[in-house]
């Protein structure tokens, strides 16, 4: 067998390996939704998303998932505005005011690699270790505490590898007209701008979706939340109480919360592309 034939035969096997990956993926894809679709929206209705749970929810009688419905919203809205509050003066700064490719810039960016791959209950576990040393008991505050801490690598890393696509032409050219980092900066920020709101999205579908790391810190209402010091529902951990329930009504409400959630990952996941796209356009 000759050179060519071996390269092109390992041309082939490469392909179909790709197209068995990409295969086995999409079908587990549909196979996922097509799962909750199918268990989950016999149980979907109005009264569902528009109601608190009553008395007896959880083994099978009226009301809804409303309490959990807002409460995700209420924790991933403040906890991904703080994350980006705060990541983004950390990106900037690893990556204006600090030489991209010293010792300090490269170890800083590794720690927010590690970061951003650790589980969510490890951050549960420190935020929970944060809550009793500031006194704070199990409420909407303490998971904001959590999943902000969880959302901060997101949004830096994401910040981090917009500005790497920014020319450092662009960069060198605003230096020698003599305007500051800061004035720099903001120009950098406006030329990133459909990509932060990328960041946000990533961080927000993240923390609409964790479960893990709110199971210590937010506790479990039926009361629609309204501070930041009472315990707040969410929908993850609304499904994970309704499967563990025995009645079968119940757990067909999981699916159908399940699918709430699914739909509300997917508006952020369109509204991802669309901007992503933006970005491109703005880069060409």
């Amino acid at each position: 067998m000759s050179n060519i034939q071996r390269r092109l035969r390992k041309e082939k096997i490469a392909k179909i390996v790709m197209q068995l990956s990409g295969i086995s993926i999409t079908g587990s894809l549909f196979l996922i939704i097509g799962t909750i679709l199918y268990k989950g929206l016999p149980y979907l209705s109005w009264e569902m998303i528009s109601q608190t749970p009553k008395g007896g929810f959880y083994i099978g009688k009226e009301g809804g998932i409303l309490n959990a419905i807002l409460g995700s919203i209420y924790l991933a809205t403040l906890s991904t505005l703080l994350a980006t509050l705060i990541g983004i003066p950390i990106a900037i700064y690893l990556d204006v005011y600090v030489k991209s490719k010293s010792f300090f810039a490269r170890c800083c960016k590794l720690l927010f690699d590690v970061l951003f791959g650790i589980p969510s209950i490890v951050y549960g576990a420190i935020a929970f270790s944060i809550m009793v040393w500031l006194g704070i008991r199990a409420s909407l505050l303490g998971g904001v505490i959590t999943i902000t801490l969880l959302t901060i690598p997101i949004v830096v890393r994401t910040i981090d590898e917009l500005l790497k696509t920014i020319p450092v032409d662009l960069k060198n050219v605003t230096f020698s007209m003599g305007t500051t980092r800061w004035e720099t900066a903001r120009m950098l920020l406006k030329y990133i701008k459909p990509g932060i709101f990328t960041a946000i999205l990533l961080a927000f579908g993240r923390a609409i979706g964790d479960v893990a790391g709110v199971l210590l810190t937010t506790g479990f209402s039926d009361n629609l939340p309204k501070y930041l010091d009472e315990p707040t529902a969410t929908l993850p951990l609304a499904i994970f109480f309704q499967l563990s329930s025995p009645v079968p009504e119940v757990q067909g409400r999981a699916y159908a919360s399940a699918l709430v959630l699914t739909f509300i990952i997917l508006v952020i996941v369109i509204c991802t592309h669309i901007l992503a796209s933006k970005q491109k356009k703005h880069k060409i």
